[in-house]
């Protein structure tokens, strides 16, 4: 992109959303801005309707005042398949030439059919006295990374760059005063309406990546059935179930039996996914939890998270560290909208640097 500003562009399952970015003088929050998506538009992360995103994304950029059509994308669902896998040694340049030929084994789709990049984690020496490089393997469907680019440039914007959104993330964590833990790893965990995204890294480094088809709406869809409400009636019992208290209270809650049961089954996907992580070669402990996201805000996840883990768990500011510009957003927005900029502002920051 032109400069060192960007602008990045999260298609989530209930909006899409987008961070301007300037990285002169320490970086700064330029533009912000969110456009509720009908529901269908986006299923399990992946564009759907192609008019009905680009029709809200024309309205975002209307509304934000975004100073480029120039968008880094972000992807994530279940079409995008991270894999740890050991290759020998190559120049970079060589191993991306390379890289269909190795990995066929290693995913579950044709390679013809799939776009493929690799994340370098560590260079080791086998058994056999081999130059070996451990890298993450990202393999997206095509299909999916097309049906996305062609809402984007309905909507008449400008596609320069397509990122993981879990990379997105750890760019954002990196905002934060306490990224570092040295010898630890910190897993982020970004809960969207249908798809959660888990990324462990150590100082930036991304070491494993799960994505979830699950998030906050299927609490939402729990209090719902339970309650015998619509779905909007049924967000507002479940913020304020959140705000509850006092455990009494929140066990004589209707909605309480809904929630325990949603709540045991999203913290049990997590502790999976972390376990299996921990399980795998060259792992590295893990010393905390961030996260972000719409759903990071109902504070039972948290605690459960944290009992669950045996983990600290804090929430993400990917605008900490950042100068607020011109945005048209109050103090209190800025607060609202913190869990939300986690992939957005992530993007940006990875276009513009």
């Amino acid at each position: 992109m032109a400069g060192r500003t960007a602008v990045g562009l999260d298609i989530g399952t209930t909006g899409v959303r987008a961070a301007e970015i300037s990285l002169g003088r320490g970086g700064s929050l330029e533009h912000f801005g969110q456009v509720a998506l009908p529901t269908g538009a986006v299923v399990g992360g992946e564009v759907v309707d192609e008019e009905a995103v680009a029709a809200a994304l024309r309205r975002l950029w209307k509304e934000a005042g975004f100073s480029t059509k120039k968008v880094a994308l972000g992807v994530a669902n279940q079409k995008v398949v991270v894999r740890q896998i050991d290759l020998i040694w190559m120049e970079r340049d060589q191993l991306q030439k390379a890289l269909a030929f190795q990995v066929q084994d290693h995913i579950p789709m044709p390679v013809e059919d799939a776009v493929l990049d690799f994340h370098p984690i560590e260079e080791f020496t086998n058994e056999d006295g081999a130059r070996m490089l451990r890298v993450l393997l990202v393999a997206v469907a095509r299909d999916m990374v097309v049906s996305a680019l062609h809402a984007v440039e309905r909507a008449g914007l400008n596609p320069v760059t397509v990122d993981l959104v879990s990379f997105a993330l750890i760019r954002a964590a990196a905002r934060s005063s306490e990224f570092s833990l040295d010898s630890q790893a910190t897993a982020i965990i970004d809960i969207g309406a249908r798809v959660t995204n888990i990324v462990v890294h150590q100082n930036g480094v991304p070491r494993f990546v799960r994505i979830l088809l699950m998030g906050g709406s299927d609490l939402t869809d729990a209090i719902a059935e339970r309650l015998g409400v619509p779905a909007e009636q049924a967000e507002i019992v479940k913020q304020q179930f959140s705000s509850l208290a006092l455990p009494g209270e929140r066990e004589a809650h209707p909605a309480s039996r809904a929630l325990e049961t949603s709540v045991r089954a999203f913290v049990e996907e997590v502790r999976g996914s972390l376990d299996y992580y921990r399980a795998s070669g060259g792992s590295v402990p893990i010393g905390r939890l961030l996260i972000s996201g719409g759903a990071s805000r109902f504070s039972d996840l948290s605690h459960r998270l944290s009992a669950a883990t045996r983990l600290p768990v804090d929430i993400a500011n990917p605008i900490e560290g950042l100068r607020v510009g011109k945005t048209g957003l109050s103090a209190e927005q800025l607060s609202h909208v913190e869990p939300l900029a986690a992939v957005s502002v992530g993007l940006a920051l990875g276009a513009a640097s």
